[in-house]
């Protein structure tokens, strides 16, 4: 490299770990190593010592913004497919399934029957992706792509991205307690970035109209219906359709670590809700029904949807 223009440097040291995950991005899997990385020589060659190439340069983590011997280089298996795109195409081609995922913790496994946490949560799925023809749905944990087992969902980005562009895949996904197997060809994932660069908004009509919002106080939260004078107060998208607006949140609840006033409950247990009337009803079945907990679907105001788990009681 050539740290701070020096000129050519070279720096020694070891491998401390693989697959570190600095939440630099959905493709992080990097090697750890104390060899000096310094301004300058980010994006050089990590040898082993057989003067083989098995890494990138490409991180450091510094208060300083100077070598303290923490540094990341991205592993030769992630950076040789997209050289070879590079030299095809001059460009990258990422696969992509066109799903919006979170991880499956030890509540949202016991809510979904799974037994132990592993997979990918389906929490969305693109209109326009290849998820949705091929038969994905929210609420779908995804388990295993193309013969790879999914233990989590950080695993997922990396071996989407990893897989060529128009191949036809097997996605299992835990559905309903059961193994469903779904075929999926995989579109590209820089063209789903432009169509969401685009932001195209639907042009869906308010359900609840001019509906007087009556807040009721339900599993640590005031709700409302998803009026027009709610889309307006909290700025919430069309794209949101259906569902009950938080206006409130008891802060006692466990509910006030997971959700805000201004975020919409689209679901429980994976059945939709369009009043806070029908919310109620489901939420006292489950608890008949000897459920401790409910799992809710829930948007934020620019629609983005995530699962959160709230007890009953």
């Amino acid at each position: 490299g050539n740290p701070f223009g020096l000129g050519g440097t070279v720096t020694a040291g070891i491998v401390s770990a693989r697959n570190r995950n600095i939440d630099s991005g959905p493709y992080d899997n990097y090697l750890q190593t104390d060899a000096s990385i310094n301004k300058g020589n980010s994006g050089g060659p990590l040898f082993n010592m057989a003067g083989e190439v098995i890494g990138v340069n490409t991180a450091i983590l510094s208060p300083s913004g100077g070598s303290i011997g923490i540094g990341f280089a991205s592993p030769s298996s992630t950076v040789l497919p997209v050289i070879s795109q590079l030299r095809e195409f001059g460009e990258t081609r990422r696969g992509w399934l066109g799903v919006r995922i979170q991880n499956v913790d030890d509540s949202i496994a016991d809510s979904l029957g799974l037994g132990k946490a592993r997979g990918a949560l389906v929490a969305g799925i693109d209109e326009k992706g290849p998820a949705r023809p091929a038969g994905l749905k929210t609420g779908d944990v995804i388990v295993r792509f193309d013969g790879r087992d999914v233990k989590e969902s950080r695993d997922l980005p990396k071996i989407v991205a990893a897989t060529p562009v128009g191949k036809a895949v097997d996605v299992i996904v835990m559905r309903d307690g059961k193994e469903v197997t779904k075929s999926v060809t995989l579109g590209r994932l820089e063209d789903g970035e432009k169509l969401a660069a685009r932001g195209d908004k639907g042009n869906n009509a308010d359900a609840n109209g001019g509906e007087k919002a009556t807040p009721q106080k339900l599993l640590g939260m005031s709700l409302s219906p998803l009026s027009d004078t709610a889309r307006q107060k909290y700025q919430i998208k069309d794209s949101v359709k259906l569902g009950v607006v938080v206006t409130g949140v008891d802060r006692e609840s466990a509910a006030s670590e997971k959700v805000q006033a201004g975020d919409v409950v689209v679901e429980i247990n994976q059945e939709p809700v369009s009043n806070v009337e029908a919310l109620s009803a489901r939420a006292r079945a489950l608890k008949d029904a000897g459920k401790k907990t409910a799992l809710l679907l829930v948007a934020n105001a620019g629609g983005d949807v995530r699962f959160v788990v709230v007890p009953l009681n």
